[in-house]
């Protein structure tokens, strides 16, 4: 049977310079066990379980109010999985009634991942065997420091499976983000307040923490890859293994801080954390207003603008989440024809972990001076001093990995260290510079000016 070639569209490798380069012939990629899909769709089976088994147990004892934020978070977080597998998969455009009911159901993860195991188990029977549907994939790699341009063929079974990795990768940004931080940290604040876990509450707040971790991690995976996309990223052991305590450090040690701030002024914590949510939301809103830019047309085909909308929406409310608890390794521009900055914005990330550390300080001393003693039977000095270095020790991990563990960290025009450098540096000149200035010159530049 003769093959047929497809070449898909890619609008980041320019076309001229794919014929100039030498373009070597690499392996064809094989297909492996989707371990992440199995692993996703237990999280979001065993949370959305066991949170219901809560409302169950706060309706029971007759506690509306946290049976009512309990149900909340989850039914939100659930109606967005389901609404993103709909969109990546273009349900809407095809006639599968049992997908879209199941998504109805809310247990569209379900029967996604008993997609995802027939087509691994059909690629495993067809092992050895030629696929009549090839595509051609080209990528840049970094081979002794020299970048190198790589091409394969990728089977149309082994994209479609790609396709469904790629999905759970940002059901799982969703399902952390917007579900299990909110969830996590309601519980805990629930748990301070009432001074008491039973274990149907633990074991909720466990999966919302193995969520929330694992949903960081690859947040920054996904961040690298998008902007990076012509070049393919392999990442070791040891750089996973840096991002995760980075993110577990950064992650616990904020909703620790909030949940106690909340637990010390309740109602009148609700506007502070309010307006900090609105402000990192309107942001990247306030600078495409501000750009005069066009709302962009290309995020899908056959998408109306009020779908565009709709879309942009809901990833300015994913970005304002992950931002809200942590750093999201990108920054949203909706200008853009691919909507992030994917430029190395040192400046962006300084700023961001700035503003963080400065917000935990003032909510920690909050605690430290208001809080009440019931709430704790421990010295709130120590909480509070504990709280800060893990913060801290997050920022050193996250330092680390850009200046030594990055995968592409050699095509960084600065690092890390060249940017305190260059910060420190600049500083130093101006104040050298207005102490060393006489007074007469400053005059002269002043009025020449």
């Amino acid at each position: 049977m003769d093959r047929v070639y497809e070449i898909p569209d890619e609008p980041n490798v320019d076309p001229v310079s794919s014929v100039e380069e030498d373009v070597i012939r690499g392996a064809n990629p094989r297909f492996t066990f989707p371990f992440g899909i199995l692993f996703s769709t237990f999280l979001y089976c065993g949370e959305a379980a066991s949170a219901l088994y809560m409302v169950r147990v706060y309706r029971k004892n007759n506690e509306t109010f946290w049976m009512t934020y309990t149900f909340s978070f989850f039914m939100f977080s659930s109606i967005m999985v389901q609404l993103t597998l709909i969109f990546v998969h273009r349900d809407l455009a095809k006639d599968k009634p049992l997908s879209l009911f199941m998504h109805l159901i809310l247990l569209g993860p379900v029967i996604r991942c008993l997609e995802a195991m027939i087509k691994y188990l059909t690629l495993w029977k067809k092992e050895g065997q030629e696929e009549p549907y090839v595509s051609l994939t080209r990528k840049k790699m970094l081979i002794d420091g020299e970048e190198v341009l790589i091409e394969w063929e990728v089977g149309h079974s082994i994209r479609t499976l790609a396709m469904h990795r790629n999905a759970y990768k940002r059901v799982s940004q969703i399902q952390a983000f917007l579900g299990s931080v909110p969830q996590l940290t309601y519980q805990l604040y629930v748990s301070l307040i009432s001074a008491e876990v039973p274990l149907s509450r633990g074991v909720l707040m466990i999966f919302s923490l193995i969520s929330v971790t694992y949903g960081a991690t690859l947040c920054n995976m996904l961040a690298i890859q998008i902007k990076y996309d012509d070049y393919k990223i392999r990442l070791g052991p040891l750089e996973v293994l840096c991002i995760t305590i980075w993110r577990t450090l950064e992650i616990t040690s904020r909703l620790m801080i909030l949940v106690l701030f909340s637990a010390t002024l309740k109602l009148k914590a609700v506007p502070f954390l309010v307006l900090n949510f609105l402000i990192i939301f309107f942001e990247p809103w306030v600078n495409f207003w501000r750009s005069g830019a066009q709302m962009p047309n290309n995020i899908e085909k056959n998408i109306s603008r009020v779908g565009t909308l709709v879309v942009l929406i809901s990833v300015t409310i994913l970005y304002a989440g992950i931002n809200f608890s942590c750093w999201s390794a990108l920054q949203l521009r909706l200008a853009d024809r691919d909507l992030v900055d994917k430029g190395q914005n040192w400046g962006h990330m300084g700023l961001h972990y700035s503003v963080r550390l400065v917000e935990n300080v003032i909510m920690v001393l909050v605690f430290k001076f208001f809080g009440v003693k019931v709430l704790l039977n421990y010295c709130h000095s120590l909480i509070a001093l504990q709280l800060i270095i893990a913060y801290l020790i997050s920022i050193v991990f996250m330092l680390l990995f850009f200046q030594y563990l990055h995968p592409l960290r050699s095509l960084f025009t600065r690092n890390v260290v060249d940017y305190l450098h260059c910060v420190c540096c600049h500083q130093h000149r101006q104040r050298r510079a207005g102490n060393s200035e006489p007074p007469f010159e400053a005059e002269t530049r002043q009025s020449i000016v």
